[in-house]
């Protein structure tokens, strides 16, 4: 059962976490985790974009000119695809990007995202994070006491509005709570700093 140092917000320790193995130490199954991102990054796109074709496009009821005898090429309409303002060949319609995953194949895959964190070294366990005021160089002081230079993902057991003011100006900084946590995010972020009852709650919520 894997342990890990319990900090607070000037990475001095305070205590000592054990990780359920199930949840930290699992087999890191590289195919789960790109279904998983895969998943996500399709479930991103909005599928909005649209052209119209010869049928959409406006006008073009009369033939431009007669078929034979002015020494120009043929033209049916002005709705043509060859016309400037004509409709567009096979151009993007609406669509649905939507991807699914099974549950039981996202939770190995998130299970797969933790372990391999763990086992880079990339996840951190703190106390509390308590910022009294926003401030964006309150977050900026615990990145520098973690020694943390790239990206960042706090997860936090509940609502946290001063710390989420605090981070929204950093970029490559971001705030979630634990139970919408998702792959490509976990990732994604170089470093991780997780409450101690994040990790209580992400055990139970992924437990078998």
């Amino acid at each position: 059962m894997p342990e890990l140092d319990i900090l607070d917000i000037n990475k001095k320790v305070v205590g000592k976490v054990s990780l359920k193995d199930e949840v930290f130490n699992s087999e890191i199954k590289g195919d789960l985790l790109h279904k998983a991102v895969i998943a996500h990054l399709a479930n991103l796109r909005r599928g909005t974009h649209s052209t119209k074709n010869k049928s959409m496009v406006r006008g073009g009821g009369a033939k431009p000119w007669r078929q034979k005898g002015t020494g120009r090429a043929r033209a049916g309409s002005i709705r043509s695809p060859l016309w400037r303002g004509g409709g567009i060949i096979f151009g993007p319609m609406p669509r649905d990007y939507t991807h699914t995953v099974t549950k039981k194949v996202n939770k190995a895959a998130l299970k797969s995202a933790l372990s391999l964190k763990l086992m880079n070294g990339d996840i951190f366990v703190v106390d509390k994070i308590n910022i009294e005021k926003p401030k964006t160089k309150e977050v900026i002081s615990i990145m520098k006491n973690f020694n943390i230079n790239r990206s960042l993902l706090f997860l936090i057991e509940s609502k946290n509005p001063n710390l989420e003011l605090s981070a929204r100006n950093i970029p490559n900084v971001r705030v979630q709570k634990v139970n919408s946590i998702n792959v490509y995010d976990l990732l994604y972020y170089d470093k991780i700093i997780c409450t101690k009852d994040a990790i209580s709650n992400m055990e139970k919520g992924m437990g078998k």
